[in-house]
């Protein structure tokens, strides 16, 4: 599944149930009109309940890779360093590099 799944307004009466499982598997769906933005759709689950919206969505796009930590931590309104104390408490990895990747960049240093 990608990260943000996109629906027109046009297309979305054809495409509802897909909307629906996307949202209710975890992810975010995005619905434009004249490929504008107008909704954001995001699962109603234990974390926007515990968290809110502000960092339910913070979370869930770091961990997608669709933010930089700082970008998360702004989104959720948090510094930082709040945003790592909350990472604690979730299974998303700070750090998610593949061994070719760590080794890539630890060869940059």
């Amino acid at each position: 599944m990608k990260s943000l799944e996109v629906f027109s307004t046009h297309e979305l009466s054809q495409r509802l149930g897909e909307l629906i499982r996307t949202v209710g598997l975890g992810g975010l769906a995005l619905i434009t009109e004249r490929d504008h933005p107008i909704l954001l759709a995001i699962p109603f689950n234990q974390t926007l309940l515990e968290n809110g919206v502000h960092r339910s969505l913070a979370l869930d796009l770091f961990r997608t890779h669709c933010l930089t930590m700082a970008q998360a931590a702004k989104t959720a309104n948090l510094t930082i360093n709040e945003f790592l104390e909350l990472l604690k408490e979730t299974d998303i990895s700070v750090v998610d590099y593949s061994p070719a990747e760590l080794d890539s960049e630890l060869q940059v240093g």
